[in-house]
Formats: structure tokens, C-alpha cells, sequence
């Protein structure tokens, strides 16, 4: 069994989606970055990818790439599971935490369960996300930005 830890940030700015857990929230900012900007999604890759060795995120889908400009992270997530799958390892249990301002996240984290399960063929109580805010402390608090962290279980 192995053990992997994963943590994202990304700015919240203007024009853009709010991409999180492989859902769009609707809110008058989204996630900047280089793909749809998942912070949920982009930290499971990277505890996934952590649990298996197999470096992070940005050792395989790197931002300097256009072949990942805009890409939807539900493909990201997707070609992570294949790594860690063709290494031999199965998904145990995922733990994740997202840290954020605005807006309530508790509505939506359903519909991201179904999405991240549906993925990855684990079940809906195999993926644990909780959401909380920085009591209006630092970047987070002043609605710059966002934060995700995951902790995963590979067998």
C-alpha cells in the first residue's frame, strides 16, 4: 500500500470557468492556468501520481505543451489512472480538502464525487471532499485565490 499527497493552487481572476472536482460552478471568477485550471482534480493527480512514484503533474502534462492549452482535467485525471493502472496499482480511497472563500462548495461536491468516481471506477464513498475557508485570511481570504489538497490510498 503507498501513500501519495497532492496540493494545487491556481489565481481566481475574471473570464474564466470555475473548473473544480470536474464541474462548473457558477461564479463571476474562475481558475487562471494553462488547462481549465481543476485545482481539485490537478492536486488527485498529483497525490495519485505521488503514491506511484511517478513524479507530478507537470512531469506529464507540462504547461509549456499546447497540446494541454485549455485541455478539460477530467482528460488529465483520466491518463493519470492509466499511469498508475499500468504500474499495477488500484485506487483504495481518496481524501480531499478545498480551501476557498467563495462560493459554497457543499452543494456541488455530489455532482464532483460522481464525476471523479465515474473517472476513475472507484464508488462514491471511496472519495472523500470537504471544503473550508481561510476565515478571509491571506490570498484565499481576499478571494485571489484557491487551494486544493488530496491525499490518496493506492494497493
Amino acid at each position: 500500500m503507498r501513500i501519495g499527497y497532492g496540493i494545487d493552487f491556481h489565481q481566481l481572476v475574471e473570464g474564466r470557468d470555475l473548473m473544480i472536482g470536474g464541474i462548473k460552478i457558477p461564479h463571476h471568477k474562475g481558475s487562471l492556468g494553462h488547462s481549465d485550471a481543476d485545482v481539485l482534480l490537478h492536486a488527485i493527480c498529483d497525490a495519485l501520481l505521488g503514491a506511484a512514484c511517478l513524479g507530478d503533474i507537470g512531469v506529464h502534462f507540462p504547461d509549456t505543451s499546447a497540446d494541454f492549452k485549455n485541455i478539460d482535467s477530467k482528460i488529465l485525471l483520466r491518463k493519470t489512472h492509466e499511469l498508475i493502472t499500468n504500474e499495477g496499482y488500484t485506487i483504495v480511497n481518496i481524501d480531499a480538502s478545498l480551501c476557498l472563500e467563495a462560493p459554497k462548495i457543499k452543494p456541488y461536491i455530489p455532482a464532483m464525487q460522481e464525476a471523479i468516481a465515474g473517472i476513475l471506477g472507484i464508488g462514491l464513498k471511496d472519495i472523500s471532499i470537504k471544503a473550508t475557508t481561510t476565515e478571509k485570511m491571506g490570498f484565499v481570504g481576499r478571494e485571489e485565490g484557491l487551494v486544493a489538497h488530496a491525499v490518496c490510498l493506492l494497493n
